[in-house]
């Protein structure tokens, strides 16, 4: 796992340039590039830079698969905090990738564990995630795996905790009321199978969640925790983030010395 501590708009950059590295040659062993996607408010600064070098370098994402890492149960298609319409809105459709190649779970289907079992043929079937952009919650969840998650698990339909709709009640008017009780999320196990795990994170609120995802024990009740068995993982956080971080001084280290052929 490595650390990066950097202001925010260098973990932008930083992010950024881990997506185009699997997007530019246009081929990832042997399939079309896959891309995970996050929402939140984590990777938005992420999306501005990739859009960014889209209209002004020239990035094409016209051939890249897209996967959503999680969404609500319930909300109407044209809801606006439907995380299908939020990644229109905030990255799909300002660059040119077709519409038909952004998927994501199905809220709204009759049979729920049939259209989890098939998001994840659809993943496999594509090749497999060749780098995912992740965010924290501040109880340690990623996707909506919260605490107490399996390990293994797999896309599912998931319960959100109080204080996760608490969290994410800003997008709704401030109304906790207004945020589903349920959602479908790729589980941790479909998570780790992706190939670069990319996770943002930013503010003093996540500083505890980033400790125990970085130098605390591998647990359910911190789901988060485990990436620490990922061969690929990058932790991009700023300072208020770092914060809790006993080994801080290190990663800095680390990140002012690192040979220019690691990327």
């Amino acid at each position: 796992m490595e650390v990066i501590i950097a202001p925010a708009p260098q973990l932008a950059r930083l992010a950024a340039d881990a997506v185009e590295r699997v997007v530019r040659p246009g081929e990832v062993n042997g399939h079309r590039p896959v891309i995970g996607l996050a929402t939140g408010s984590s990777p938005l600064a992420v999306y501005d830079e990739l859009v960014r070098r889209h209209t002004e370098e020239g990035l094409s994402f016209a051939g890249v698969t897209a996967f959503m890492l999680d969404e609500y149960v319930g909300l109407p298609a044209d809801h606006p905090e439907r995380y299908r319409n939020v990644i229109e809105k905030e990255i799909a459709s300002r660059i040119d990738i077709d519409p038909a190649d952004v998927h994501g779970p199905d809220g709204l289907a009759e049979d729920i564990p049939a259209a989890c079992a098939a998001y994840e043929q659809a993943i496999l079937d594509a090749g497999g995630v060749d780098v995912q952009i992740l965010g924290i919650g501040t109880d340690g969840h990623i996707a909506f795996n919260e605490p107490g998650s399996s390990l293994a698990s797999r896309t599912r339909i998931k319960t959100l905790t109080r204080q996760t709709r608490e969290d994410n009640a800003r997008f709704f008017g401030g109304d906790i009321d207004q945020v589903p009780q349920h959602c479908l999320t790729q589980g941790l196990a479909t998570i780790m199978s992706a190939r670069h795990l990319v996770l943002l994170a930013t503010g003093k609120g996540k500083a505890e969640a980033v400790h125990q995802l970085t130098e605390g024990p591998v647990s359910a009740m911190w789901p988060a925790t485990i990436l620490q068995h990922h061969p690929h993982v990058t932790v991009l956080v700023d300072d208020a983030a770092a914060g809790r971080l006993q080994l801080a001084s290190y990663y800095r280290e680390a990140f002012s010395g690192k040979p220019a052929w690691q990327n």
